[in-house]
């Protein structure tokens, strides 16, 4: 059952017959739980094998797939925990990402380094600096010998941080 409401709740968001299902074919889209064993040596866990259809995801969207999968179930209150264990991405799902448009050669080409690894940081505290003070602790870690700083995950255009602006 949990495995099931997991399922439901990460693919098509309801668990229950609303009106609305008849308005789509619903069992296209729906997450399926196809599978469930007793984890060994622990009493009331579980490993649930859960698949979605390629249709529910994004083509290239590395962050529309996890977010579908993950995103709503953590706080989904009819657990008491729940972990990801493991992710298999199909090939066909795989070969929707264009990839970098270009290799590692043409970084060291545009940075003029060769023979030796690249070398860079992300800037810490990674939210919360001013456009300004940003750029300064860019400026320092590349005045420093880095080859390049990367923004993190967080880091997007903030009012107190516009991507122009920094």
């Amino acid at each position: 059952e949990a495995g099931a409401a997991v399922a439901a709740e990460s693919s098509t968001g309801t668990w229950t017959t609303v009106w609305t299902d008849g308005l789509t074919s619903l069992d296209r889209y729906k997450g399926r739980c196809y599978h469930i064993e007793a984890v060994p040596g622990e009493e009331d866990q579980y490993i649930a094998y859960v698949a979605y259809p390629l249709d529910l995801f994004e083509e290239g969207s590395v962050t529309n797939m996890l977010t579908s999968i993950v995103g709503n179930v953590f706080g989904f209150k009819a657990l008491r925990a729940l972990r990801l264990e493991d992710l298999r991405i199909p090939t066909a799902y795989i070969k929707t990402f264009q990839g970098p448009p270009h290799g590692i050669q043409v970084e060291r080409d545009k940075l003029n380094k060769y023979g030796r690894p690249l070398l860079g940081c992300t800037i810490k505290p990674k939210l919360g600096l001013s456009a300004k003070n940003y750029g300064r602790a860019v400026y320092e870690c590349l005045r420093g010998g880095l080859d390049f700083t990367k923004d993190d995950e967080n880091v997007n255009s903030q009012p107190f941080m516009r991507w122009r602006d920094r």
